[in-house]
């Protein structure tokens, strides 16, 4: 079985328990407007240019056949929706400023690279799937997860949960910790910023925690300036979830700017004209007050 990779991250210590390798399945079920990883939403893989990396000698220009890579302005462009044999292109260039932005792999391969980080997952790490929506390439994705639990590996997924409910409970079987998250509560405004209703995500959400996992599951809600940040959200989304479960883990993910610079890499416009910054610790302080007034016990804040 084969499934499309767009990134490996080695010694991360945020994506679960211990050291852990993550790995980006490409593919996702949402369109959130702030994005972090852009370049995994689509499953359809495509090039991508590196202009710090250019030297502007124009081989792609003259390899591309039909249009696919123009110059305009002293700049090189991408055109995607031309047909071009992008790999021929790719390998013309001389200083690596062009390459695909996934690699397709089996499950063997996909195993076979993170089981090269081994020796440090013995004090408690392992492999984290994040993308994308991990669960976007199910198959794969739970492919890789028996791999590894057939290697003794611990196991964890980033995931948004739009997706199949069976999918959930098989892929559970195969995970050792879960960070799920719940980014708006109001379907009307979570359909506005995501493109998609939240009525399934908060039926996985209730799945995850009244399942045997309950303990190892972290809620997630990521810190949007003036999209997740109202008071109201964040209140809401502390009932919901201990409501389901009174000791449920909730965590609130500090706002990440850098994003930003992926969004001209992929042909897309990022949802703020001024990129706000993080918020500082007061303020987080004060967002985990909402989260706590209103039924978590087990709050984690990035401070």
């Amino acid at each position: 079985m084969k499934g499309y990779v767009f990134d490996f991250k080695r010694f991360s210590t945020h994506d679960g328990k211990g050291i852990r390798t993550t790995i980006f399945l490409k593919g996702c079920t949402l369109k959130c407007v702030w994005c972090q990883n852009p370049e995994g939403i689509s499953i359809k893989q495509r090039p991508l240019y590196f202009p710090n990396k250019c030297i502007h000698c124009n081989t792609c220009v003259h390899t591309a056949k039909n249009g696919g890579v123009y110059e305009h302005d002293g700049n090189i462009k991408l055109d995607i929706s031309k047909d071009e044999n992008w790999e021929e292109i790719i390998d013309a260039c001389p200083a690596v400023a062009l390459t695909m932005d996934s690699r397709e792999m089996t499950v063997e391969e996909v195993i076979e690279e993170a089981s090269k980080d081994e020796p440090f997952f013995k004090y408690g790490g392992g492999v984290t799937l994040s993308g994308g929506e991990p669960l976007f390439q199910h198959e794969f994705a739970i492919g890789i997860l028996k791999g590894l639990k057939e290697k003794k590996i611990a196991t964890s997924i980033e995931t948004a949960l739009n997706v199949k409910s069976e999918v959930v409970r098989e892929a559970i079987k195969y995970l050792d910790h879960v960070f799920a998250d719940c980014k708006i509560i109001d379907e009307e405004q979570h359909k506005k910023y995501t493109g998609v209703s939240n009525e399934l995500i908060k039926k996985n959400l209730e799945i995850l925690l009244t399942s045997d996992l309950r303990d190892e599951v972290v809620i997630r809600t990521p810190l949007i300036p003036g999209i997740t940040t109202n008071e109201e959200n964040i209140a809401q989304i502390a009932k919901f979830i201990s409501g389901i479960y009174p000791d449920v883990h909730y965590e609130l993910l500090n706002y990440n700017p850098l994003a930003e610079a992926k969004y001209d890499m992929v042909d897309m416009k990022f949802c703020y004209e001024d990129n706000p910054p993080m918020y500082k610790d007061s303020e987080m302080r004060a967002f985990g007050k909402i989260a706590t007034d209103n039924g978590i016990k087990n709050l984690i804040l990035e401070i």
